[in-house]
Formats: C-alpha cells, structure tokens, sequence
C-alpha cells in the first residue's frame, strides 16, 4: 500500500456574494510511496497550496478521499507535520520551546522532550541559540526552528508549503542542502510545494506538475539524479535537461492562467 492516496480530489470553493463558484482543484489522482520526496510545481492559482492543506486536514476536499497509511485524512494531526511559507513561531517562546511544542502538548516527558529537542537543534545547526527568541533569528533560522518543531514529532509525511520562499538565494541554497541532508538521513515521506523549478527538482524524488486553474496533474517526472546531492549539481547537463523540459512545462501552464485571468478582468 502507497504511504498517501489521494483520490479523486476535488475542491471548489463557493462565489463571493452570490458569484461564480471557483473551481481550485479538478480530481486529482496521486499516490506517494514510503520514503518519497515529492515536489508539487505549477504556476501561481493552480490549487497547489490547497492540495496541500487538503492533505495536512486543513481544508476539505469537495469530492474524494486522502488516505494515510490507509486512514482517511479528516483533520490536521501529528502523523502530519507541516511547515509553511511564514515562519508560525510562537514569538513568546524560544528556539528550545518552540521546538518542544508538540512534544509538550502530547504529553512527552520532559527529560525526553530535552533530549529530542537537542538532537533536532544540533540537526537544523542551531547550537548556541536555544534560548534565543524569534524575533532575535534571521529569516533562515526561524525557518530552521520551524522544520526542527515539526520533525521532533515524528510526522509519518512532512508536508512543506513553499517553506523557503521569503528567503533570500544563498540561505535558500544552503536550506535547500540541509532539508536534503535530514532526508537522506531519516528517509521521511515529503510533499514539497514550490514554484521555483530548480529547487523542484534539486529536492525530489518526483516531480508533480499542475496544471493552471482549475488544478490537475499535467505530468510526473522522475529526478533520478545521485544522492547525496551537491549544489554544484544544478550545472549539470542531466539537471539542465530536466529544467529545460520543466519550463517548458511550466511556461505553457503559466501563459494559460495569465490569459484567464485577463479574460476575467475584461469579464
């Protein structure tokens, strides 16, 4: 059995004051094995985001089913940890609490929370800044934090809603090695949404695109690149003919949703 099916999913979202109804997401059809590290690409609206909230029980789909370990997906909870765009720290707590969230709330011992917490800090390479807070941690090692709180609780899927994107390029490279790092190392199963086709297919597995709204699975492509990955690996000419049919991919899908959104203003 895949680790997540996801089966029909659909989603459209009511009109506004009596409008159209918006049709986010067409069915979709996926299955994602153990251990798989998938990234979600497509253009700006194509539902991706919404798919992923779907699959983290922060959304409902409007027909189908998620399936996780052969349980049906109708609430967000542990066995999902998802990290998104935004940092959502507690900005009362420190790097140490924060991490130590979920753990606290499930009722974990403290002397266990301590130790998950420090392993997690020297993971995410955040030694020295335990009791620091938030708002004394540049952007990446918020996010850093963030990616710690999630995997101290053993999610079965780490779900990842574009989390490097408010970053700048060079501490987005050097995330992207990190979270890679941990992969190979701890094998979770990760769904990775982002709109930057380098950073899909330097991170994945597989790659899943989406179509322009209304969202559906255009196609799947496999990154068969070695691991462990070096960042000089984006120069390669394999790496360069998996970017090159990506964009093309992506352009088409991109000028698609651009023209409907024009049809939509002169509407």
């Amino acid at each position: 059995m895949s680790k997540l099916v996801i089966e029909g999913v659909s989603r459209i979202f009511p009109g506004v004051h009596g409008g159209e109804p918006t049709r986010a997401l067409e069915p979709i059809d996926l299955r994602i094995a153990d251990n798989d590290f998938i990234t979600v690409l497509g253009p700006s609206g194509c539902g991706k985001s919404t798919l992923l909230r779907i699959v983290a029980g922060l959304d409902h789909p409007t027909t189908g089913t998620v399936l996780l370990d052969g349980q049906k997906v109708t609430r967000p909870g542990p066995d999902r940890g998802m990290v998104f765009q935004s940092y959502t720290l507690f900005p009362w707590l420190t790097v140490r609490e924060n991490i130590c969230f979920g753990l606290r709330e499930r009722g974990v011992p403290a002397a266990a929370q301590q130790r998950i917490s420090e392993e997690w800090i020297g993971k995410v390479g955040l030694r020295g800044f335990e009791r620091h807070l938030p708002k004394m941690l540049s952007g990446g090692m918020q996010q850093r934090t963030a990616l710690a709180r999630a995997l101290a609780n053993e999610p079965k899927i780490l779900l990842l809603a574009e989390p490097f994107g408010a970053l700048d390029n060079q501490t987005r490279a050097l995330m992207q090695e990190m979270l890679l790092a941990i992969w190979e190392a701890e094998r979770k199963t990760v769904i990775f949404v982002t709109h930057d086709i380098e950073e899909a297919i330097f991170m994945a597995s597989r790659v899943v695109v989406m179509s322009a709204r209304p969202g559906r699975i255009k196609a799947e492509l496999a990154v068969d690149l070695p691991h462990p990955r070096h960042y000089t690996m984006k120069t390669t000419p394999d790496f360069a003919a998996l970017k090159a049919r990506l964009t093309e991919e992506i352009r088409i899908e991109s000028i698609r949703a651009a023209e409907q959104m024009a049809t939509k203003a002169e509407a």
